[in-house]
């Protein structure tokens, strides 16, 4: 997987200052009909001489499709959801796929969530880190695996107009964006110096949706 950084920057900043969950919806599968949940965004209030805030928003989207297509040779399945839309997954152990058939049902859990972090001058330096986590069911068990990516940004505050009710971040390519305040009252708490930790999550689980043979 790879994610756009400035884009995520900015998505991720107008998520900070707008409070708005974020929008989940870059797996095809996910734009099917399907179970969401998504909690109320909520907010670190800062204690007595801590100058750090937070915010924090999540969503899962929960569909059901089946099996469109088996690969045994690339080591691929390609999944369907209810609304036709199809998706192909890479699938680490072969031996998964001798127990999976077209047309068998599957279900598929997609989650992500975004927060924020206001850090103090010193305490974190810029830049991008990038983590992924695969995991996969044991052998006898119902086929399944799942796989998540965590993209943390720091970016730092470089302008502050509460005039205009705005701040300019710069990204650790230097990418400045210029984001909007839905609350002005949020600049009365932050400086221009001071950091911004923004971490975007995403996984996706799929496991075959049906009972386990005695």
């Amino acid at each position: 997987m790879s994610l756009n950084v400035t884009v995520l920057t900015l998505i991720a900043s107008i998520l900070l200052w707008s409070h708005s969950p974020a929008a989940a919806d870059p797996l095809q599968l996910a734009q099917a009909t399907g179970t969401e949940k998504a909690p109320a965004a909520t907010e670190k209030a800062p204690a007595d001489g801590d100058k750090a805030m937070g915010r924090a928003a999540g969503r899962a989207v929960q569909v059901k499709g089946t099996v469109a297509a088996v690969d045994k040779e690339n080591r691929t399945i390609t999944l369907k959801g209810p609304k036709g839309r199809t998706i192909t997954l890479d699938v680490q152990d072969p031996q998964k796929l001798e127990v999976v058939k077209v047309g068998d049902p599957v279900v598929a859990t997609y989650m992500e969530a975004i927060a924020f972090q206001i850090k103090k001058p010193g305490t974190a330096t810029p830049g991008t880190t990038v983590q992924e986590t695969r995991a996969t069911s044991k052998p006898g068990e119902t086929p399944a695996g799942a796989i998540g990516q965590e993209v943390t940004v720091t970016a730092t505050i470089t302008a502050i107009n509460k005039s205009a009710g705005t701040v300019t971040i710069k990204g650790p390519k230097g990418n400045s964006d210029t984001i909007k305040a839905k609350d002005p009252k949020n600049l009365d708490r932050v400086k221009v110096g001071d950091l911004v930790e923004i971490t975007y999550a995403r996984a996706l689980a799929v496991s075959l949706d049906k009972p386990e043979k005695k």
